[in-house]
């Protein structure tokens, strides 16, 4: 695991006790949610315009999220076909007290960019 975050910031939140599981964590999908809207930022981006997520590869969970935890969520671009992006995007907690800095979850998403109707279409030549 690496010891900073790699990518660029995407999305913020905090974890509320309305999203916790059974065990008083952080519900799994919740936090697969929130990744997706994350890696739909840098998507939208370079889509310049809609795009659907696919496909979700790899996911993996260190550690748990806790209620009040800052959740951060970091994106890189990886690939890019004609109508899709690879992202990979890491989620990191800042934890309180003590200002503890922490990965807890990893995961590849695959999006395509598509027009108003829904239909794929190519991406925009890069800028």
């Amino acid at each position: 695991m690496s010891e900073t975050p790699r990518g660029t910031l995407a999305l913020q939140t905090i974890a509320m006790p309305a999203d916790t599981n059974a065990n008083g964590d952080i519900f799994g999908g919740w936090l697969m949610a929130q990744m997706d809207l994350g890696c739909s930022v840098l998507a939208r981006a370079r889509a310049r315009g809609r795009v659907a997520t696919v496909a979700v590869e790899a996911m993996t969970f260190h550690r748990p999220v806790r209620v009040g935890d800052l959740v951060s969520l970091y994106a890189t671009l990886v690939r890019e076909g004609r109508t899709s992006m690879t992202i990979e995007i890491e989620a990191w907690i800042r934890r309180q007290p003590g200002n503890e800095l922490a990965k807890v979850t990893e995961a590849r998403f695959i999006f395509v960019a598509i027009d108003d109707s829904g239909a794929k279409r190519p991406l925009p030549a890069p800028e």
